[in-house]
């Protein structure tokens, strides 16, 4: 299937039912009024741009420097777009909760590392270095596992540091 190549479908449907969900949730116990607003604003507004941001997340694969290609995918591109979200929601009127706006950021910050973490892989790509969606979800489950393990690599490291300066202070 041929596509545009700034523009990534398959993370377009999938932030925009993620990311509009992450509001709702925040929002359920907040008693804000315009919650459905909000999120209208969120599903509308994620729909049009995820897509456009996931395919400069994947033209960053490309970059020679494949550090300056993942901190685009990790950092700059979901910065770009928490901005212009922040910016969206404060244009049209009704403005998150700060409860809201921080599960949208760590939720940003998760989902950039998992799309680095994914697209790397080959996985969530649309075009020519793109396989179908269904064949993505079916990698998912391995590829999920293998997120969770090396975000608790860096955990397991300093708990054992931790541990072993306790080990080394107590035998003073």
């Amino acid at each position: 299937m041929q596509t545009c190549a700034c523009w990534n479908w398959k993370c377009a449907l999938l932030s925009a039912a993620v990311r509009s969900l992450v509001y709702l949730s925040a929002m359920a116990r907040s008693g804000s009024h315009g919650r459905l607003a909000i999120v209208a604003v969120e599903i509308t507004y994620v729909t049009l741009t995820a897509g456009l941001y996931a395919g400069m997340q994947q033209r960053a694969l490309a970059l020679r420097s494949r550090q300056l290609g993942n901190l685009v995918i990790a950092v700059g591109v979901p910065g770009l777009a928490q901005f212009f979200d922040w910016l969206t929601h404060r244009a049209v009127g009704p403005v998150a909760p700060p409860k809201a706006l921080f599960a949208v950021c760590m939720f940003t910050l998760i989902s950039a590392l998992f799309h680095l973490h994914v697209m790397r892989r080959g996985v969530f790509l649309t075009g020519h270095a793109g396989s179908t969606l269904a064949d993505d979800f079916r990698r998912m489950p391995r590829l999920v596992l293998g997120f969770i393990l090396r975000l608790m690599a860096p955990l397991s490291t300093l708990n054992s540091r931790i541990a072993g300066s306790a080990e080394s202070e107590a035998s003073l």
